[in-house]
């Protein structure tokens, strides 16, 4: 499957991001078939670039943005063009991440088989 994600670039402790579209199989700074943007998260008002052009293209193709990423092409009004063009196309959702974890049952030492 080919996902558009972030790819960590920048000095230690000063991170920038590509915008890359990769394979989901390839490590976070792997292998990528193609640029299509930049971001970078401490400017003061965080810097997003994306060549929408190029972004759209993917999309179409059926590369599947990861919620970060969704939420930039969001903000730069990529998704909004790229729904309202294609209504009947699918993009999956990101889910929201829980912190919660999941309790588990706990077997204690008291407890008697009958």
């Amino acid at each position: 499957m080919v996902k558009i994600r972030l790819r960590r670039v920048g000095a230690k402790n000063r991170p920038m991001y590509r915008v890359v579209v990769t394979d989901s199989r390839a490590p976070r700074d792997g292998a990528f078939i193609e640029v299509i943007g930049n971001y970078n998260s401490l400017a003061d008002p965080e810097t997003i670039n994306i060549n929408e052009d190029k972004a759209l293209q993917w999309l179409e193709k059926g590369a599947q943005p990861t919620e970060t990423v969704f939420r930039l092409l969001a903000k730069t009004g990529v998704m909004g063009k790229f729904e309202s063009a294609h209504p009947s196309y699918k993009i999956k959702t990101p889910k929201q991440k829980t912190t919660q974890k999941k309790k588990r049952k706990s077997k204690s030492s008291t407890e008697v088989k009958s």
